[in-house]
């Protein structure tokens, strides 16, 4: 399936910045057997003094520009043309849950896809007891680890109410948890600490959900701006799997990748600092459309 992706974020300053860098990874990623990038561009708006691309640890596309000029509004818009690959559900040969750190001690990297980066907590994503005991209280003896990320990741969409005003980007995951409401971000770091919390190496995933659905499907929650989702690792036959607790789904055609990383600060779809006082508003569209 080929999709166009259009994304545009513009910021506007109540007072100009005299000097701003920033970070953008906002290219959707070629992974081989699942998604082509087939073109793309990123246009920025005032033209940066710099522009440096690049490819950072986890191999996700990033765009650095810095601002040594006085601006009062900022504008990143991406245009992306993508081939997403239908993927089919593999039979479930992952290992029990108890028999998946013995799996887990036999592999010997320090790859960028490596579980081993995913399994403790993350600069963003400190774990606390209560993630273990949500996590201990949804999986039973014997169950195999593909069958333990779709349990929680059930029975959080079921727990937790989708709310585009409860949380910030900055809102702690315990605190979103507490409180059972949030954003995509939100159920994904918290699906991804209840993981790691019994020993199930968790990613995050950022990246585009297709904003028409298919005739006859309600529309996904999480559309209307980048989306968020969980990959795990689930052994060494099957490998990262990914899943999408806000719509409690397997991740597939719909679902088009732009970063991997521990938590949001590897996969920020924008992060830099800025010199300007006063207060700042932003933007954010998107369009998927399949073609």
């Amino acid at each position: 399936m080929h999709y166009d992706v259009t994304l545009e974020i513009t910021y506007d300053y109540a007072s100009p910045a005299n000097y701003g860098h920033h970070a953008l990874r906002l290219m959707p990623a070629t992974i081989p057997g699942e998604q082509k990038l087939m073109a793309g561009q990123i246009h920025i708006v005032p033209g940066p003094s710099e522009r440096h691309d690049r490819t950072d640890f986890f191999g996700n596309a990033v765009t650095d520009v810095a601002y040594r000029r006085s601006h009062s509004e900022l504008s990143f818009k991406l245009k992306a043309r993508i081939d997403r690959t239908a993927v089919p559900e593999e039979l479930d040969i992952s290992p029990p849950l108890h028999a998946l750190a013995r799996e887990l001690s036999g592999v010997q990297s320090l790859a960028p896809r490596a579980p081993v980066h995913f399994l403790s907590a993350s600069p963003r994503l400190p774990l606390d007891p209560a993630f273990a005991v949500y996590a201990q209280d949804h999986v039973v003896p014997g169950m195999s680890t593909i069958s333990a990320v779709e349990a929680i990741g059930k029975a959080l969409n079921a727990d937790m109410r989708f709310d585009a005003e409860a949380t910030t980007v900055d809102t702690p995951a315990i605190e979103a948890f507490e409180r059972r409401h949030g954003v995509c971000q939100d159920f994904s770091h918290i699906m991804i600490a209840c993981l790691r919390s019994i020993g199930i190496p968790a990613g995050y995933v950022s990246g585009f959900l297709r904003t028409i659905p298919p005739e006859g499907q309600e529309r996904l929650e999480g559309a209307d701006a980048m989306h968020a989702w969980v990959r795990a690792w689930c052994g060494i036959e099957i490998g990262w799997i990914e899943y999408d607790p806000t719509n409690a789904l397997r991740v597939g055609q719909d679902h088009i990748v732009v970063a991997h990383g521990r938590d949001y600060g590897d996969a920020a779809p924008v992060k830099g600092v800025l010199r300007t006082s006063g207060s700042q508003t932003t933007d954010h569209k998107v369009d998927v459309v399949p073609l």
